[in-house]
């Protein structure tokens, strides 16, 4: 038996409901009066402190007689809405073909959609679950890893994972990601002694010491990519020294820089590089690296070519398969199986008057449910 749900008033009730990262509450309330009425067993939780949590999460899962398991996985925070919205953010609107609110395309849109293709899937051909986190948006401290560990405690193991992030650019189902570069961000801290500019000698400039740095840096090539990855890149985002006089040398002089590296590399490699650099300059250099993601790969196979059928069969358009862009919670959850990433177009995300071609929405339910099929036959 199956059941009828509409992705995009799905979508509206998602979107309707504020969830600015972290996100709790209503919004998963939402989610669960959806789920609950197929079959679902929902679990919700709180998890961590301030600053990084609390953060909710929620895992369902709807047990089939099929020996697969296939599970979805996304996030209900969005980010802030900024100013200068048409309408209201989060009150959904239909105008002309698209439906507007913030969340639509990432990733509310989305999440609709795949409990709308499962609600249309018998429940005996698989098991499916969904993994929903209330914070992919901010630190991620709390979200998807604890999701994970939730998972693990409970014997829950998927044998398969499409993350619905918004990877399609010009046209649904232009672009599926089978993986993601890691990400790492640095800071740098040069010490020295402040004193007046006109008495040098009294003095320990820090500034000429890290420019150094940083022109030692630069000068790194890391790769020049491969098959599946662009060229690990090293880009400055900051540099402060927060002096405010004229004539004063400072104490401390400060730069962070970020690094989105490819499978050639180890986030904690690459803060040693920097580290053994800074330290041949300066070697009271104090540095301090944070590693948001390894790099990962989803090597082409089953799972990225049923997800190339499904899109195939109801768009005509054939998928390619890429590593390019930003970073998503795959990062944590290729540890269990085998991840892809496929979702709506991402041309408004994260932008003012956020929207979703409504056409867009129920194609995506017909890939989803084309996906379930491929993968539980």
């Amino acid at each position: 038996m199956t059941h009828a749900i509409d992705p995009v008033e799905l979508a509206k009730t998602l979107i309707a409901a504020p969830s600015v990262t972290p996100a709790t509450g209503a919004v998963f309330d939402a989610l669960e009066a959806a789920l609950t009425p197929l079959g679902f067993t929902v679990e919700r939780f709180i998890d961590g402190i301030e600053p990084d949590g609390p953060v909710e999460n929620l895992l369902a899962v709807r047990a089939g007689k099929g020996p697969k398991h296939f599970a979805f996985a996304g996030h209900l925070d969005v980010v802030p809405p900024g100013v200068g919205w048409t309408g209201d953010a989060f009150a959904p609107e239909v105008r002309g073909d698209l439906l507007y609110g913030r969340g639509a395309v990432d990733m509310k849109g989305s999440i609709a959609a795949f409990v709308a293709a499962a609600a249309a899937t018998p429940v005996d051909a698989g098991t499916i679950s969904l993994i929903i986190t209330g914070d992919e948006e901010g630190p991620a401290i709390f979200g998807t890893r604890a999701l994970m560990e939730h998972m693990d405690a409970r014997g829950v193991k998927p044998d398969m994972i499409v993350v619905g992030e918004p990877t399609s650019v010009n046209r649904l189902g232009d672009m599926v990601k089978i993986g993601r570069r890691g990400s790492v961000n640095i800071w740098i801290d040069v010490g020295g002694t402040q004193g007046h500019v006109a008495y040098p000698h009294l003095a320990d400039n820090p500034i000429p010491r890290l420019v150094r740095i940083l022109a030692a840096i630069d000068a790194v090539t890391l790769d020049t990519g491969n098959d599946w990855f662009q060229p690990s890149n090293i880009e400055f985002t900051d540099v402060e020294v927060g002096n405010g006089a004229t004539n004063v040398i400072p104490a401390s002089a400060r730069a962070r820089l970020s690094i989105r590296f490819n499978d050639q590399h180890r986030g904690a490699d690459l803060v040693a590089m920097i580290e053994r650099i800074a330290h041949d300059v300066e070697p009271n250099a104090k540095i301090l690296g944070k590693i948001s993601g390894e790099a990962f790969l989803t090597p082409p196979g089953e799972l990225s070519e049923l997800v190339a059928e499904a899109i195939h069969a109801e768009t005509d358009v054939c998928a390619e398969m890429s590593t390019t862009g930003g970073t998503s919670d795959a990062r944590f959850l290729h540890a269990l199986c085998p991840v892809v990433e496929f979702g709506l177009t991402n041309a408004t995300m994260h932008k003012l008057d956020e929207a979703v071609a409504v056409e867009d929405l129920r194609t995506l339910t017909a890939i989803y449910r084309g996906i379930l099929v491929r993968a539980f036959a």
